[in-house]
């Protein structure tokens, strides 16, 4: 499997666009770019993560700074943050844009990957995150931007779910 460095560049830039300074994440197959990119780049700042939840500390910390952030997870880490999610962004108004990596969804050959792919909307719907699916590059600008103005005016969470058909090639 191929992960699409041109896929990958389109996000990254569109973050960046956004003002994005800061990103957390922890090593994902769909996200290496992402991670290299974030990591190479003088102007971002990358923090390696020991578990995804650690992310949700983060980018409150950023928001408290005047900063612009986003957390790179695969949704099996979305829903390992959960209780930060809960007990700090959404209690606090902190704006949190996620782009969490789609496993699990139709077409998914990894068979530990399937449970937390049927789990991912539905914990989304159930906890009030807005979110919205990207699965094309002609859509990741615009959906990326959407997702930060909407985060930053709402002062809550919002995630984007990337999927397999924008990060495989």
């Amino acid at each position: 499997m191929a992960v699409s460095v041109k896929n990958s560049e389109l996000i990254y830039k569109s973050l960046k666009n956004c003002g994005v300074k800061i990103v957390s994440a922890l090593p994902e197959t769909w996200l290496v770019h992402l991670i290299k990119f974030s990591e190479e780049d003088p102007d971002m700042q990358l923090v390696r993560l020991a578990k995804e939840e650690e992310g949700v500390g983060i980018s409150s910390g950023a928001h408290f700074a005047g900063l612009k952030s986003a957390m790179l997870m695969q949704n099996h880490g979305f829903l390992a943050s959960i209780n930060g999610i809960v007990s700090l962004a959404q209690l606090y108004r902190i704006p949190l844009l996620m782009i969490i990596s789609y496993r699990g969804e139709m077409g998914e050959t990894d068979p530990w990957q399937t449970e937390g792919g049927l789990r991912t909307e539905s914990t989304l719907k159930a906890l009030d995150i807005p979110y919205d699916i990207i699965d094309s590059a002609d859509s990741v600008e615009k959906k990326i931007n959407k997702a930060a103005v909407l985060s930053e005016s709402s002062e809550r969470p919002v995630a984007l779910l990337i999927t397999r058909d924008l990060m495989v090639e």
